[in-house]
């Protein structure tokens, strides 16, 4: 049987959701029926080790990344975005110089940021397909007339109904609206749950108080500055507990800094960067998200699978992962909204044990095999 040809594009593969994803997907997709290429604009990231030894891995920029702006930073960071703006102006370099002229049957953006890379192949008898993995609706730079572009593909990939209903509003007729399609994406269980049996040993916290661990790159978006002044207000009123932030990013300082204002020193930890956080989120007792907004929060599905309560702001992909509060906590997307619910969780135990039993006896719905499947009749039938 012929093999189908497919070209990914992805940014690069650092510690985030959607390279997760991605990874998941690739390690699951059988060898025998594709042939894949994988190009990320900057070979960096702690997924770059887990992409299946069959995939063609190319690249445009070696080296890590840079989240700040010190001044020696600054011209390796202009050339980067000159260079992988070249190949965007005069994309025929690129297939022929990186990709070696390869043909492709699917060309696939892995994220919406690569809308345009892909949009701008010279190969137009390709079918084009773009995986939506944030809410583009909350993110500035993408406008109506921006998210239109979207359309110029055979398939637009959502993972939530807030995306889904958000590309329907702007499909100007039922051809666009059935280019949408929802899927899950794929989250390795078993994976997971090995992972969270690893033995650690930098543990911050004593087991004699409730603790809240949360896990994400350390952006505004996350809104671990609304959840430390909750945290403190919390103290305050005496409900002692403890919380755990798991991760870095460019706002790390900024957030270490207001703990320390604060004076949360003992009831409040960053761990920095774990690329294993899940033996920390077993050991806590709730799991708190207090972002301002997200796409598919993968993290949320790898605290279901631990059966952790979890208290959640109201944020694209919530509802379908806690079917509507039902496998936890929603709380309006405010500092209100999370101070409500994690003092649910400190004042009525009960409330969390109800939340792990509905968990425990609860199909969930973004199985790895069934995903994987979807993806693949999408791909086959584009």
């Amino acid at each position: 049987m012929k093999k189908k040809k497919l070209l990914i594009r992805i940014g690069s593969l650092r510690h985030g959701g959607a390279e997760k994803v991605l990874i998941n997907f690739l390690k699951n997709l059988p060898a025998d029926q594709y042939e894949v290429d994988l190009l990320v604009n900057l070979y960096s990231g702690l997924y770059i080790k887990e992409v299946p030894s069959w995939v063609n891995l190319y690249y445009l920029l070696k080296g890590e990344m840079i989240t700040t702006n010190r001044p020696q930073e600054i011209p390796v960071k202009a050339f980067r975005v000159l260079y992988q703006k070249m190949f965007l102006w005069f994309p025929s370099l690129l297939y022929k110089f990186v990709l070696k002229n390869k043909k492709y049957d699917v060309e696939i953006a892995a994220i919406h940021a690569m809308y345009r890379e892909i949009l701008s192949s010279p190969q137009k008898d390709s079918k084009k397909i773009i995986w939506v993995q944030n809410d583009i609706f909350n993110l500035k730079d993408y406008t109506p007339d921006v998210i239109r572009q979207f359309f110029k593909f055979d398939r637009i990939l959502v993972i939530s109904n807030k995306l889904q209903e958000g590309m329907y509003q702007l499909a100007k007729n039922d051809a666009e609206k059935q280019s949408v399609i929802k899927i899950y994406n794929p989250i390795d269980r078993e994976d997971t749950l090995q992972k969270a049996n690893v033995s650690i040993t930098d543990y911050p916290f004593t087991a004699d108080l409730p603790t809240f661990v949360t896990v994400g790159t350390v952006y505004p978006q996350k809104g671990y500055d609304r959840l430390l002044n909750v945290h403190k207000k919390l103290i305050d009123e005496g409900l002692k507990h403890q919380l755990l932030i798991i991760g870095d990013g460019y706002d790390f300082n900024n957030i270490q800094e207001q703990l320390n204002t604060l004076g949360l020193q003992d009831t409040a930890k960053m761990l920095g960067f774990s690329s294993n956080p899940y033996p920390y989120m077993k050991k806590a007792d709730f799991y708190i998200m207090s972002s301002r907004h997200e796409g598919f929060p993968t993290i949320i599905a790898e605290a279901l699978i631990l059966n952790k309560p979890i208290s959640a702001t109201d944020i694209s992909g919530i509802r379908d992962l806690l079917q509507d509060g039902k496998l936890g906590n929603i709380t309006a997307n405010s500092e209100e909204g999370i101070y409500d619910g994690m003092k649910k969780f400190l004042t009525d135990r009960a409330a969390a044990e109800q939340y792990k039993k509905q968990i425990s006896e609860t199909e969930l719905p973004f199985v790895l095999e069934k995903s994987v499947e979807h993806l693949q009749k999408i791909i086959d039938e584009v």
